[in-house]
């Protein structure tokens, strides 16, 4: 499969569309980690400045739904998962930045942990910070210190799941419908962060494939 890329294709032409739809489990996984490797090995053996920039910005221009069908099924402690979690919390934090970054600025002034230094987010952090954080954060995965940039995930996960939870506390009487999306997204948020840490050691120990 890696002699397939002499450059990241981003996806697209049709060598990638026999892999889309598949209903097989292991070939599904095969080609997750296949495509996963081949791709971060091209890039960070010498990463250019201009590939960089295209894979970051991807899924602005294509969408999200190629890089779920290759990546959103491997197991979130894979190194397929982690690349996906993080097109995934990119993309999500751009859907709604200025909540975003709302909910960042809250978990970050409750926050009694360094998770806000490790995140690293410009303060004041409003929506042009918060996504400038999430390109941050991906772009580390193909040109900086891959574990630094998943515990930077976390972090940024972590403190949005503060951040959500302590907002749901107040709008629990007022509005219980909105309290009880706050607190399933917190929810998700903390539990994507602890699938990160874990995806950070396995990197570290050369075992995150």
């Amino acid at each position: 499969m890696a002699d397939d890329f002499h450059k990241p294709t981003l996806f697209a032409g049709s060598r990638f569309e026999a892999f889309l739809g598949g209903d097989d489990p292991a070939q599904i996984s095969r080609v997750a980690h296949d495509t996963a490797a081949a791709l971060l090995s091209r890039v960070r053996d010498a990463p250019e400045t201009d590939i960089v920039d295209r894979l970051v910005t991807y899924t602005d221009d294509h969408g999200i739904d190629a890089i779920a069908e290759l990546w959103s099924r491997a197991s979130p402690r894979s190194l397929p998962g982690a690349l996906w979690a993080i097109y995934l919390l990119r993309s999500l934090t751009r859907q709604d930045a200025e909540e975003s970054s709302f909910l960042y600025r809250r978990g970050s002034e409750v926050a009694v942990t360094i998770d806000p230094v490790v995140a690293g987010a410009t303060v004041p952090t409003g929506p042009e910070e918060i996504t400038a954080l999430a390109d941050q954060i991906l772009r580390g995965l193909f040109e900086g210190d891959f574990a630094v940039a998943l515990d930077r995930a976390a972090a940024f996960c972590r403190i949005t799941a503060l951040g959500a939870t302590d907002v749901a506390d107040d709008v629990e009487v007022p509005s219980p419908d909105r309290a009880s999306a706050l607190t399933r997204k917190a929810s998700r948020l903390s539990h994507m962060a602890a699938e990160l840490v874990t995806c950070a050691t396995l990197w570290r120990s050369g075992s995150l494939d």
